[in-house]
């Protein structure tokens, strides 16, 4: 999709709609605002053009590490904050970091990045944590990176090629499988795995270039018997999964999102291409 497909109403991607969900997509192409009532995908359109590598929201903000600085979406304006491209961004205790160029840092913000002009800095500091490079995902106290999992004062954790991670089980997604903490890092399961995510309702899934796998409901611990692989209606590679309180959102690097609210997928195609990651920071489960 280009430009020139998305009409003026589509771009004032902001506006709150009665009875509807706002996921966001990071994409190669912008931050993609999509329309989700119950099951049903609705309109969607670029609330910031760019490439976009990950998106986290907190509080009714959007943290997007783009191309050219990681932006704080308040409405519809997303500010520079003056920290340079990043791969990866993410909240803990309402406090916002970012991880590029070898370190992963917090933003100690300075009056409220929603007064200004689009252009000006959302006003506030970046202080290094602690330096690491190829991160991959900040999720709460986190961090997924080449070298493993790390807490964000920059203790090591354990595991190798760390793709994502679920702190609150905790469940990580390597380069050689699908991990849990146990007696130490346990095996769920082998493969290449890109991505994880679980709810406190004991809902989780994770995914690899081939499969999308989801804890089967009941089970006891996330051990190698409580995965099943999901049957999905569209074929991709699935790059990240949400959840609301009664539906599970996901979307696959083609640019196709799809939801499940209990009566099977749904789903509908983007036409964006690279797509990355997924946020719904409406919801609150």
């Amino acid at each position: 999709m280009s430009d020139d497909d998305i009409s003026i109403d589509e771009k004032r991607v902001y506006g709150a709609k009665t009875g509807t969900t706002a996921a966001f997509v990071a994409t190669g192409a912008g931050l993609a605002r999509v329309e989700i009532s119950g099951d049903l995908v609705g309109e969607f359109g670029l609330a910031h053009r760019g490439g976009v590598h990950d998106v986290a929201g907190h509080d009714g903000r959007l943290a997007v590490a783009a191309d050219d600085d990681v932006r704080l979406g308040i409405g519809d304006i997303f500010r520079p904050t003056g920290f340079g491209t990043a791969t990866a961004v993410g909240w803990h205790d309402g406090t916002l970091h970012a991880a590029g160029d070898g370190r992963v840092a917090r933003f100690d913000p300075d009056g409220d990045p929603a007064v200004g002009d689009l252009d000006d800095p959302a006003p506030g500091t970046w202080t290094t944590a602690f330096e690491v490079g190829d991160v991959r995902a900040i999720v709460d106290d986190t961090v997924a990176a080449a070298d493993g999992l790390f807490r964000l004062d920059g203790g090591h954790i354990g595991l190798a090629d760390a793709r994502d991670v679920a702190p609150s089980v905790p469940l990580a997604a390597t380069g050689d499988g699908l991990y849990y903490l146990g007696n130490g890092w346990m095996d769920a399961l082998p493969g290449d795995f890109r991505a994880v995510v679980a709810a406190p309702d004991g809902r989780a899934h994770a995914a690899t270039p081939d499969a999308l796998y989801a804890r089967a409901p009941g089970s006891d611990g996330y051990g190698p018997e409580a995965w099943v692989e999901v049957d999905l209606p569209v074929t991709g590679h699935v790059v990240d999964v949400a959840y609301g309180p009664e539906a599970t959102y996901a979307v696959t690097a083609e640019g196709t999102v799809l939801v499940n609210a209990g009566d099977g997928w749904r789903d509908r195609s983007l036409g964006l291409p690279d797509a990355r990651r997924l946020a719904v920071p409406g919801v609150t489960l």
